[in-house]
């Protein structure tokens, strides 16, 4: 008896062990939504630079919510100034330095401008590019509009305030002033 429940339990744990190993099968469910279809993001990318662009800075001292606004600043403000898995990133006024604009510095990560960090907030904007309904797109904004760390860009759109006085643009066109530049 104590053989048959011995050879019981190692049947069962190598079934599970086996039943691990495989793929699961999966079967479609009414709760799956299909997959969300591929943005274009050249429709929000501006081949000419818009004109009169304010700094971060005065941007946030001078926008009123909902106003038309159009701002220049440089993608960083933190190690990671990407919202995952939306169109949206940070940027921070051009007169702040980012590590690698600091000669002899050799941080790893320059565009976190961690020698400017008492700065940061009042020079730093949120920029979200929305859909109709003024939700954030869900695409990677580096894969959307080829953006990296540290690139100038004149962004175009709509003011919104917070409570706090932060300032988050809701973007509709984006123009990238140094293509240039190399990748970090």
């Amino acid at each position: 008896m104590k053989t048959s429940i011995t050879s019981l339990i190692a049947l069962a744990g190598l079934a599970l062990v086996v039943g691990c190993a495989q793929e699961p099968a999966t079967e479609p469910s009414s709760n799956t939504t299909p997959s969300a279809p591929a943005i274009d993001g050249s429709r929000f990318l501006l081949k000419t630079e818009p004109a009169d662009a304010a700094t971060v800075i005065e941007a946030r001292e001078q926008a009123q919510d909902g106003a038309d606004v159009i701002l220049v600043g440089r993608i960083g403000g933190s190690e990671n100034p990407w919202v995952d898995g939306r169109a949206a990133f940070s940027i921070v006024d051009q007169t702040l330095k980012a590590c690698s604009d600091i000669p002899g510095d050799e941080c790893k990560k320059p565009w976190d401008y961690c020698c400017e960090t008492h700065k940061l907030p009042a020079s730093t904007a949120l920029v979200k590019f929305v859909d109709a309904d003024g939700q954030p797109l869900k695409a990677d904004a580096r894969k959307l509009l080829s953006l990296r760390e540290l690139q100038t860009v004149v962004v175009r759109g709509k003011a919104k305030r917070d409570e706090a006085g932060n300032l988050t643009v809701l973007a509709s066109g984006l123009f990238v002033r140094d293509i240039s530049q190399p990748e970090n």
